[in-house]
């Protein structure tokens, strides 16, 4: 993937996180770890409104439910409202008052940083850790907790690089503090728990238990469900076996918990999206747009579209239900794209319809080609009078003749 210029965002001006406040140590002799000078344990202090201003970002997931969205670009960086997925999720951060993001990246790997560089561009500092083997949402966080300054009992935001959501995070972190826990879990309610794993709470949001998916009525104690983002205590990250991989959902909470750790859950059931789907995603990308999910990163106003400057869209040509078009990209006359995205350089020509899809990189969709719930690869080719739906994916560089495929008939 070529690195692409950041689009400009209002962000004020701060001063950044040295690189060198890693190593400078308390005056109380303590080291990173949360161990004195001379080998006893430390009692990491607690302030109980101490704000975060440092995250890790688990960003090394393959996106094997993505493809072939993520064949060539790994799933944080396919556009979603018009610039990579990261970007929103960087731009929160910053918001909430991050300053420093250390990104945990594995598959890729190579792609995050000629993007995003240091972060200046986004108020931010970021470094870029890379796996050699896949540790795992645990093991990911271990193994990139020696480019963190904050001191043992500082919080640390952690939060996965595929979840859209309106998380207040500043309460997330006040839920943290003011409980004195070791862990709090971003937690959201669902119709529907069985895909997911529950997490019971107590009367004062203390979580009791983590049960997987339940398979019977009677195992559904609760419909909150682990929402992909957490307040770790410095010092508890460092209790994370390092070198191996590590579940921080399977083994890390459930441990922590049996040991008698204080886990808090906080319940925000605003906007929360898991986008491992193509269909989530195009979803996603789309409410970004109409404003249903909240980011200062969209690069325009929110509405029933967005064209990126470079894109060209004909007079006649109908964009609606949040669609985004991408630099480079063509709309020809009379096509119809609705919740859709249709990415860089990509070709929607006269009369198609593209509705809740998404369009990559340099595709061509032909004309009164008709997609409706269907991802197109980059570099892919539809031909004219095709009728693709109901989630089917066509692979990067692949060709559909004209007229090959249908799901109702050609009268």
């Amino acid at each position: 993937m070529r690195a692409q210029s950041l689009p400009t965002l209002s962000f004020p001006a701060q001063s950044l996180p040295a690189r060198e406040a890693r190593d400078q140590r308390p005056a109380d002799g303590r080291h990173e770890d949360g161990v004195l000078a001379e080998g006893r344990p430390a009692a990491p202090a607690r302030p109980e409104h101490r704000p975060a201003t440092e995250a890790i970002l688990l960003v090394g997931g393959k996106g094997t439910r993505l493809r072939p969205l993520t064949v060539h670009t790994p799933k944080p960086m396919v556009p979603a409202a018009g610039v990579p997925f990261l970007t929103h999720q960087l731009a929160r951060a910053r918001a909430a008052g991050i300053r420093h993001i250390v990104m945990a990246t594995s598959y890729l790997a190579e792609v995050f940083e000629p993007y995003f560089g240091d972060g200046s561009a986004l108020g931010l500092h970021l470094e870029y850790v890379t796996e050699t083997d896949p540790l795992g949402t645990g093991g990911a966080i271990r193994n990139v907790a020696h480019r963190l300054y904050s001191a043992p009992g500082d919080p640390v935001l952690v939060f996965n690089g595929d979840i859209l959501t309106g998380l207040d995070i500043r309460a997330l972190v006040a839920t943290h503090g003011r409980t004195g826990a070791d862990v709090s879990l971003h937690l959201t309610r669902v119709l529907d728990p069985r895909a997911y794993g529950l997490v019971p709470t107590d009367p004062t949001g203390r979580v009791t238990a983590f049960l997987e998916k339940p398979q019977t009525p009677e195992e559904i104690v609760t419909d909150q469900i682990n929402a992909g983002a957490y307040v770790f205590t410095r010092s508890v990250i460092d209790t994370i076996p390092g070198g191996r991989p590590v579940s921080v959902e399977r083994e890390t909470f459930p441990d922590l918990l049996a040991a008698g750790a204080h886990l808090q859950g906080m319940v925000d059931s605003t906007y929360w999206l898991d986008l491992g789907t193509p269909q989530a995603f195009v979803r996603g990308s789309a409410d970004l747009v109409l404003g249903r999910a909240p980011s200062p990163a969209v690069p325009g106003r929110c509405g029933e579209y967005l064209v990126l400057d470079g894109a060209a869209v004909a007079e006649d040509a109908k964009l609606s239900g949040g669609s985004a078009v991408s630099a480079g990209a063509r709309v020809g006359s009379g096509a119809r794209v609705e919740g859709s995205a249709v990415l860089a350089g990509a070709e929607v020509e006269p009369g198609a319809v593209v509705k809740n899809s998404l369009v990559g990189v340099g595709a061509r969709i032909g004309a009164r080609t008709v997609l409706d719930g269907v991802v197109v690869g980059d570099g892919a080719v539809v031909g004219p009078d095709n009728e693709l739906t109901a989630g089917a994916r066509v692979w990067c560089g692949a060709r559909i003749e004209s007229g090959a495929i249908r799901f109702s008939s050609d009268r």
